[in-house]
């Protein structure tokens, strides 16, 4: 078989022949015909809306969430040692010891939003009538292992107890059901270490969750049983008790010296808190307080109010941080108004101590705007666990304003019911600006007057004079003089005092 003869290749040739390519067509084909770009033009670009500090908060916290189905958790428990909360399919349980069905049933469906806050999947509720929680299990034997089989139909990893338990009734449920069992303290807990931003709030987080697990330290069976040997050096090192300690000895020791770390910190934190309300009471400049139920729109109401900005969501706990921003009425004075964090039925004592100092904020203030959510099935229970903190931080006494918020979506019934037992409220819409401008008129009427009346003749250089008036006195009248400013009014004692000097 012979090969087929082949033409000889010339290169000069076939480069002759392709010469002429890249400017053949060129009148023919319109590059632009039909094109549409996909970048918008500069001319249709509208102004950047303002972003405020609220919404870059917002955004970083959605940025990141968790993702169900991820989990890494041991499937048998008792092997889990210095576990993180991280919820994802939940069962909740509860116990009805007082009440209606329907007080238990708000219950839960509250223990589900602190559920579904923490990142988790509400699968399946339930609750059991009993004069008091089982002190062995928090719920009966039969109950737990109906909840077992709840537990295994569902696939549950974790189940969520509406109360706080004991260091043996977690113990005990855990052993029992084979999955993690956490309580509604822990929950909580767990929100605020997401939520906190601040190095204050951070702080207060961290010594409330280290108070919380010190009794409930767990470990491997008993590992934390386990005794140091001979030698320190070579059993606990440097800075162990010796031979025979124990792991958990070791262990307690170090949260209690982190706790006492953390108490110096926050009290340092606490002097300098203390610094500004001094210097805002030296300058008699009234405070407000918004205090209230968490997710009754304490921060849409300080938003409304002042312009803040602050982070606004839908979700228990939302913000933790406190806010204060300046005001003015509007005759002029100048009075500051702070969002404090959000209250809760059973609040945990963890939580109410390591944030004293940050509560102390309605304690100090001249005025408490008490935010009451209006669309809520129950908002007089809400007002109560309020008032349960109020007397635990001594801010009962403090004059006090129910605002029934969420107008917009409240039923008028509840609303007429709330405001017929508290008859010094006001309602108002956060979203909408309803009743906005009577709560503004209630704040004003309420705050703490100046008492020493002053007519006096203020020389034109003194214009200093006259600006701290318009902010921190009531003026009754103002006149223009050739000599000087006459005014009269009402000022606190210091400021009527500088003007003795040019009393008429």
């Amino acid at each position: 078989m012979t090969n087929a003869s082949t033409p000889d290749f010339d290169l000069s040739a076939e480069l002759d022949a392709t010469r002429g390519w890249d400017d053949s067509g060129d009148s023919d084909i319109d590059l632009d015909d039909g094109f549409e770009s996909g970048y918008a033009e500069e001319s249709d670009l509208g102004e950047d809306p303002e972003v405020t500090t609220g919404d870059q908060d917002l955004a970083e916290r959605y940025a990141l969430r968790r993702v169900a189905g991820l989990s890494t958790e041991l499937h048998d428990i008792t092997e889990v040692e210095y576990r993180q909360l991280r919820l994802e399919r939940v069962v909740l349980v509860g116990v009805w010891t007082e009440g209606t069905v329907t007080d238990a049933e708000n219950h839960l469906a509250e223990l589900a939003l602190l559920a579904e806050t923490a990142g988790s999947e509400v699968l399946d509720a339930i609750y059991q009538r009993r004069s008091s929680p089982d002190p062995a299990t928090y719920v009966g034997r039969g109950k737990v292992e109906g909840i077992r089989e709840i537990v295994q139909a569902t696939g549950a990893d974790t189940v969520i107890c509406d109360g706080e338990l004991a260091p043996s009734q977690l113990r005990n449920l855990e052993d029992r059901l084979k999955v993690k069992v956490v309580d509604r303290t822990a929950l909580i807990l767990d929100i605020f270490a997401q939520h906190a931003k601040s190095k204050e709030g951070q702080a207060q987080v961290e010594l409330a969750q280290l108070t919380y697990m010190k009794q409930r330290l767990r470990g491997w069976g008993g590992n934390l049983s386990r005794q140091v040997g001979g030698r320190v050096a070579g059993g606990a090192g440097i800075g162990g008790r010796g031979p025979g300690e124990t792991k958990i000895e070791t262990d307690r020791r170090r949260i209690n010296t982190k706790i006492a770390k953390l108490r110096r910190q926050l009290a340092a934190m606490k002097g300098t808190r203390d610094v500004k309300r001094q210097e805002r009471r030296r300058h008699h400049v009234p405070s407000v307080a918004i205090a209230g139920y968490t997710n009754a729109g304490k921060s849409s109401l300080l938003n409304r109010l002042t312009g803040a900005g602050v982070l606004v969501e839908d979700a228990l706990f939302a913000t933790l941080d406190p806010t204060t921003r300046r005001t003015t009425t509007a005759d002029g004075r100048v009075y500051t108004m702070s969002d404090t964090v959000g209250f809760v039925r059973h609040l945990p004592h963890q939580l109410v101590e390591a944030f004293r100092s940050t509560l102390e904020e309605v304690a100090d203030a001249d005025l408490v705007l008490h935010v009451v959510d209006g669309s809520h099935p129950d908002p007089e229970s809400q007002i109560a666990a309020v008032r349960e903190v109020f007397a635990e931080i001594g801010a009962s006494e403090v004059p006090e304003i129910i605002v029934i918020n969420k107008a917009d979506l409240a039923d008028p019934l509840a609303v007429a019911r709330v405001r017929q037992r508290e008859p010094h409220s006001v309602v108002v819409s956060a979203k909408t600006g309803e009743g906005i401008d009577e709560a503004l008129a209630m704040v004003e009427g309420e705050l703490p007057r100046p008492g020493v009346e002053f007519s006096a003749l203020v020389p034109y250089d003194r214009g200093d004079l006259i600006n701290r008036l318009h902010q921190r006195a009531e003026i009754d009248a103002l006149e223009h003089t050739a000599d000087g400013t006459m005014v009269r009014g009402r000022a606190h004692p210091d400021l009527a005092g500088e003007l003795a000097s040019y009393a008429v």
